[in-house]
């Protein structure tokens, strides 16, 4: 065999070997099955979605994903990280889902992978129970609501707030920080999104009240967060199909009574996604 034939002969078995690397790194769902692990991101500050509770993980959320990691058949490793992080850290692959609700919104839809919808995210408002200058949404009108940063909430937030004629919007890392303000005096009223508002109002009433009606602007979705494009489309797909079969079985039916006291039959799509 001539050197240029096996000069030839090597490049070609690099090739293949490339190729064949591509092909076994562009399924996420197998390389998922194979680790036998979904590395999963979340905010564990985000009550009643993801919350720690003497140092140990929590909520609706883990409620809803132990069920969908059972369903894989693989193991959920769950991740405290701060929800700033959280989609950034996604795009670069540090973990393989986001499991923190985030607002399907068309901008994250260009971006992002959504999973099927885990909960109502309409942006509500709450205030402290014994605040008798506030009572529907449009009282806001001058008055300091705080909101998490970086969130849906905190956009339509603002933009209500334009449509009154002015609110002073302060922004805080998480909604506990907001809560604690909004309890001693510093805030007039909280945005969040009305599942978090109502489980807060059901473990403080006496502290915190839902404005009347709590809810504004358009509804809208929670949902899980893939990274964008076919390597994830059947690791969607599974999550997707999973939560149907909850859905269907009466899983996620008694999650959500256990976490809100109600249930909220949620699309069996993806809002706005093409």
């Amino acid at each position: 065999m001539s050197y240029q034939t096996t000069f030839k002969a090597a490049l070609f078995g690099l090739a293949a070997l490339g190729f064949s690397g591509v092909a076994a790194s562009a399924d996420q769902l197998a390389d998922i099955k194979a680790a036998g692990k979904i590395v999963t991101a979340t905010d564990m500050h985000y009550a009643p979605f993801d919350m720690l509770k003497n140092g140990t993980y929590e909520g609706m959320t883990k409620d809803l994903f132990d069920g969908v990691a059972k369903e894989l058949g693989v193991e959920p490793v769950y991740q405290d990280i701060p929800w700033t992080a959280e989609l950034p850290g996604l795009e670069v692959k540090k973990f393989d889902i986001v499991i923190a609700p985030v607002t399907i919104t068309p901008e994250r839809l260009d971006r992002y992978t959504f999973t099927l919808p885990i909960a109502d995210a309409t942006v509500s408002l709450v205030k402290a129970a014994g605040n008798k200058d506030i009572g529907k949404p449009e009282d806001i009108k001058g008055k300091t609501v705080g909101v998490q940063q970086g969130t849906a909430q905190f956009k339509q937030l603002q933009a209500y707030g334009d449509k009154l004629g002015g609110v002073t919007v302060k922004e805080y890392g998480t909604t506990d920080e907001a809560y604690a303000d909004l309890a001693a005096g510093r805030l007039d009223a909280v945005a969040g999104s009305l599942p978090n508002l109502t489980y807060l109002v059901k473990e403080r009433g006496e502290t915190f009240a839902l404005l009347e009606p709590a809810s504004f602007g358009e509804p809208t979705y929670f949902a899980w967060v893939l990274r964008k494009g076919d390597e994830s489309a059947s690791f969607a797909k599974a999550i997707d199909d999973a939560l149907l079969k909850m859905t269907d079985d009466g899983q996620i039916k008694a999650i959500q009574e256990k976490w809100l006291g109600t249930y909220t039959e949620l699309p069996r799509e993806v809002p706005g996604q093409k």
